[in-house]
């Protein structure tokens, strides 16, 4: 569908999808969830029903794998500049799977992961399901922009932090990292013979004139203390179905993967693969078109906070299509997720839920029609106007 047809799309359409999106929460605009309303690439369709034809419905193949390894790399190498042997990107159902297997290969029982927040909600809940702290390290913001704290990363690496969570381009901040703040954060890290754990599944979802660099492509030092994750499954629509992508960056990552890497790789779909496979070598000209109409969202998300919400403030996203929505001037306290939900029909995640810096904020996903993005800011207007807390 190309994108000027996005806009037709209506809750009833969405809701008939049956999506989490728009059935977790009945009769709500669905907000809180990191997906997409606008379907999947012809491409992947016809990969997907050219797979389910052939009878590929096992367990992952060799063959299929290596063709994703390929399709990765090339288009790491085509749209970054990085150049990576397609052996060293590797398989997992999830970029959490990643996750986990960087918490347990790189640090201790007992150390501490260092979370810039606010933070995709998985990275504060899963380090102490490992039994690893959490150092919470609050973003500043500056001209604008949503950035690292340096001095407080190089406190919590000294606090016992072993491994930093990195998240370029950033959910839910919308940051996309420049060279000259990748490299501050590298100095960091290598200051402190820490490690890396770089979340890049937004990549492919970047306005001009940012632009996504790899942060393991920066230096030999990046690349021996990096662990990247990511994966066609947010730019094209693909979360269900349970694949992405490790890259190891070095001799010794390689060979702890050959060592210990089999069980997180294990479950990594066969169709979700052909998916991938799909995005990364034929859905270019689809994504061109979403990015499009996304950059238009988080224009039109801009003018309507500004029109319609007065006391609220955005920061516009570099990349993703998440966007913070900052209501701490309008009164309201507690669970934002649920009061919205309950008096404005819009299910958004809680501020709260992504750290304590974003108490008295919510996560808004703008990936949905325009007329639907419209409707749920007013909603949101409609009830601060009624809510006796709010000013």
């Amino acid at each position: 569908m190309p994108h000027g047809g996005f806009d037709a799309l209506t809750e009833t359409d969405l809701r008939r999808a049956g999506s989490v999106k728009w059935t977790a929460f009945p009769d709500v605009i669905g907000a809180f969830v990191a997906e997409m309303d606008f379907g999947v690439a012809p491409e992947i369709k016809d990969a997907i029903a050219g797979a389910l034809d052939q009878g590929l419905t096992g367990y992952l193949p060799q063959h299929l794998a290596d063709a994703l390894s390929t399709a990765a790399a090339r288009w790491y190498a085509e749209h970054y500049g990085w150049d990576i042997p397609a052996r060293r990107v590797r398989h997992v159902p999830d970029v959490i799977a990643a996750f986990e297997y960087a918490i347990e290969q790189y640090t201790v029982p007992g150390a501490a992961v260092i979370v810039p927040t606010p933070a995709y909600m998985p990275f504060l809940m899963v380090p102490p399901m490992h039994g690893r702290r959490v150092i919470e390290v609050p973003s500043i913001e500056q001209d604008g922009r949503w950035v690292l704290d340096h001095e407080a990363v190089a406190a919590a690496f000294a606090d016992g932090g072993e491994l930093l969570v990195l998240c370029n381009p950033h959910n839910p901040l919308g940051t996309v990292a420049t060279r000259a703040e990748l490299e501050r954060i590298a100095a960091t890290v290598t200051a402190a013979g820490g490690r890396v754990f770089s979340d890049e599944i937004h990549a492919p979802i970047v306005y001009a004139p940012a632009q996504h660099i790899p942060y393991a492509s920066l230096s030999a030092e990046t690349a021996n203390h990096t662990l990247t994750a990511t994966s066609a499954s947010k730019a094209w629509n693909l979360a269900g179905l349970k694949c992405a992508q490790v890259i190891l960056s070095n001799d010794d990552d390689e060979e702890r993967w050959e060592r210990e890497g089999m069980w997180t790789g294990h479950g990594t779909s066969t169709i979700g693969a052909v998916s991938n496979v799909a995005a990364y070598t034929d859905g270019s000209a689809w994504l061109d078109d979403v990015v499009a109409y996304l950059d238009g969202n988080r224009r039109l998300l801009g003018a309507l906070v500004a029109e319609h919400l007065p006391d609220v403030r955005v920061t516009m996203p570099e990349g993703t299509y998440i966007a913070l929505l900052d209501f701490r001037r309008t009164g309201l306290e507690g669970d934002l997720g649920a009061w919205f939900r309950e008096h404005a029909g819009v299910a958004m995640t809680d501020g709260a839920a992504c750290g304590l810096a974003a108490v008295g904020f919510t996560r808004f996903v703008f990936a949905m029609p325009r007329p639907v993005l419209e409707e749920a800011v007013l909603r949101i207007a409609r009830a601060l106007r009624s809510a006796p807390s709010a000013r």
